[in-house]
């Protein structure tokens, strides 16, 4: 076969390139899955954004309680370098400042403190299993659309890479 010659008409296009669906049937079921799984995407978006801002809420609360705290946070040694670093802690200059009458301010920072952490954990591990949930979703639908596509002549390779924002935009 020469050059110029144009490839056969089985040749598949590159593993990862999307399945062009210019020509090809794309039936209405493979559209509404398409659209279910175009819109499971944009949620599974939006975990992700859920997922991030847990974690910079449990950073966030964890920085409030460790910086600051030296070996000896308790005791509280005043050489330069601990007292420089418990000036950035909010629990830490409580005890250093005021000792034992401060433990009412102390104990409610550590209680913010503790309950941030939790609520933070909390959303963060329902996201987590929000998005487990999804991932499943995603393969059932995936593999139905694969099927579909697969019926109307579609090679498995090209079903299982097709832009399924693309399909679902298809009239």
């Amino acid at each position: 076969m020469s050059a110029a010659s144009p490839a056969p008409a089985s040749a598949q296009p590159p593993r990862h390139a999307p399945a062009s669906i210019g020509d090809r049937a794309v039936p209405a079921r493979a559209r509404q899955l398409a659209a279910q799984l175009s819109a499971l995407f944009d949620r599974d978006i939006e975990i992700v954004k859920r997922l991030n801002d847990a974690q910079r809420q449990l950073a966030s609360a964890n920085e409030r309680l460790w910086p600051g705290l030296a070996p000896d946070a308790f005791g509280l040694t005043l050489d330069d370098d601990n007292a420089t670093a418990i000036g950035h802690s909010p629990i830490a200059a409580l005890i250093r400042d005021g000792g034992p009458a401060t433990n009412s301010p102390m104990l409610q920072a550590l209680n913010q403190a503790r309950w941030q952490i939790h609520r933070s954990f909390c959303q963060y591990q329902s996201a987590c299993e929000e998005r487990r949930q999804l991932a499943f979703d995603v393969g059932e639908l995936s593999q139905q659309l694969t099927q579909a596509l697969c019926a109307v002549g579609w090679n498995a390779d090209q079903a299982r890479h097709a832009n399924v924002h693309h399909l679902a935009g298809t009239t």
